[in-house]
């Protein structure tokens, strides 16, 4: 948990990094095209970054192998059931198809019942793993 809302954090920062300049300019300019363009390219940039993130750093080569950057500041790491490193592959699965689209998107037409039996299912699981986990077969360790 502490990792997610540390890697929320890096979210926020690159969301303010990437809309402010859209923002601001289409206030000064007031409502001109150019702010607007501007506004519309870091949203949509925003949305590709934070769809990619965690991917991206959790298929990182060597030790940071399996880590975002809030996990790798807590010292946690995900590890593959099977031994092997994350590539590209396996961390677009969990993070991106099952995390975000599953359990994210689809979980929320179900008033986002999916999404709480995901966070809460390590407390009853004899490994502790989330439902994530499971399908991804993957598991988090100490780093």
């Amino acid at each position: 948990m502490g990792a997610t809302l540390l890697d929320a954090v890096v979210l926020l920062v690159l969301a303010v990094v990437l809309v402010a300049p859209g923002v601001v300019l289409t206030a000064v300019s007031e409502g001109g095209a150019l702010g607007i363009i501007l506004l519309i390219v870091g949203v949509l940039a925003f949305f590709v970054v934070s769809l990619l993130y965690a991917s991206f750093f959790m298929q990182r080569d060597g030790e940071h192998n399996g880590q975002t950057l809030g996990k790798q500041w807590v010292g946690i790491r995900v590890v593959r059931v099977d031994g092997q490193p994350f590539g590209w592959g396996p961390a677009l699965l969990r993070e991106l198809a099952i995390k975000q689209l599953l359990f994210g998107v689809v979980g929320g037409f179900f008033l986002s019942i999916p999404t709480l039996l995901d966070w809460l299912w390590p407390l009853w699981d004899d490994e502790n793993r989330a439902l994530h986990d499971m399908v991804a077969s993957t598991r988090v360790l100490r780093a």
